[in-house]
């Protein structure tokens, strides 16, 4: 009778392997996440069509891969690739950004301007989220509408199916750390949520835009005294939450390769676990936050299985939240040091 492999020697067996990947998941959340914290940081709201915002941005490196390459399945390494992803890096944040701008225009600007009650835009968020997802949904009948259903096929065939990206990116391994070999899709991945997460720092603390941003997170009537355009800023910081959103998206298809109109549902209530977990409206919080809670899935899967996966997330939530409600770091966007 074979014995059953001991959780905890798995997980030690395994750690290397664990952890490096549970770090690029984990940067994808974090890159959504942002989205959750800068929107939170200046309207003290939630925008939950954030995960939809994302998924449009999935969809745009899928269509640019089929745009380029067709239908016909084809495996690439990543320099093989390069061209092709980043024109889907562009679209992704083009398209993102978009998506994030008329939601702000549609689904809040109204209500702000009314200053309506926050529960009626979280209301509004949430209608916003299952509109967008629909319109993704609905995309073939959409498209057959106008008369172009056929000519768009590759595109918008099997709406509510997985849509797969034609081109496969096939990880090469550069070094390895115990028994485990990093491969190049992983440092590009965790390298990339760094970067971005020290450029949008670099934006909000340095830049003109950016001290209006924390101006208006801060005291958005004193900002008005100064000047600070507070309608601008909100603009501001839906479009920079999107443009995040993107490069998640593109990184997310790198690895995954496929997506669905529901696939932001659980990604975006992971990430914004990550964003509470690190300190709602906190940017490097968003950060840490992803990546803590994508290595702790991964060694959950290795102690308790792959289906006890999300019940470890959120339990790590609230966890963390009992010993310190405020998340790990805390500081909220419009307290940040300049």
């Amino acid at each position: 009778m074979t014995r059953k492999p001991d959780p905890m020697h798995l997980l030690l067996h395994q750690f290397p392997e664990l952890t490096i990947t549970g770090l690029a998941v984990g940067s994808v959340y974090a890159l959504i996440a942002l989205g959750y914290t800068m929107v939170y940081g200046v309207l003290q709201l939630i925008n939950f069509a954030h995960s939809e915002v994302f998924m449009f941005g999935t969809f745009a490196v899928a269509w640019v891969a089929m745009a380029i390459h067709g239908p016909n399945s084809r495996s690439e390494n990543l320099e093989q690739a390069a061209g092709i992803l980043l024109l889907g890096l562009v679209a992704a944040m083009v398209l993102s950004g978009i998506v994030a701008l008329l939601l702000e225009r549609v689904a809040y600007r109204p209500l702000i301007k009314k200053k309506a009650p926050k529960i009626i835009a979280l209301i509004s968020a949430i209608g916003a989220a299952f509109a967008l997802e629909e319109v993704m949904g609905l995309r073939d009948r959409i498209a057959s509408a106008f008369g172009l259903g056929q000519r768009l096929s590759n595109y918008v065939q099997g709406a509510r199916n997985p849509y797969t990206m034609p081109v496969t990116v096939r990880p090469h391994p550069l070094f390895s750390i115990g028994n485990y070999k990093i491969t190049d899709v992983d440092i590009l991945m965790i390298v990339a949520a760094l970067l971005m997460m020290f450029l949008l720092e670099t934006f909000v603390k340095r830049t003109r835009f950016g001290k209006g941003i924390r101006a208006v997170a801060q005291d958005p009537e004193a900002a008005a005294l100064m000047g600070v355009n507070s309608t601008r800023v909100v603009q501001l910081t839906f479009l920079i939450g999107g443009l995040m959103a993107g490069v998640g998206a593109t990184l997310y298809m790198i690895r995954i390769g496929s997506t669905t109109a529901a696939g932001g549902d659980l990604l975006g209530i992971k990430a914004f676990t990550a964003a509470v977990m690190g300190g709602i409206g906190n940017l490097r919080g968003a950060l840490i936050g992803g990546l803590v809670l994508g290595v702790v899935e991964n060694w959950g899967i290795a102690v308790l299985g792959d289906s006890w996966k999300d019940v470890t997330s959120f339990v790590l939530l609230v966890l963390i939240l009992l010993v310190r409600p405020s998340g790990i770091l805390g500081e909220a966007l419009g307290k940040a040091r300049a």
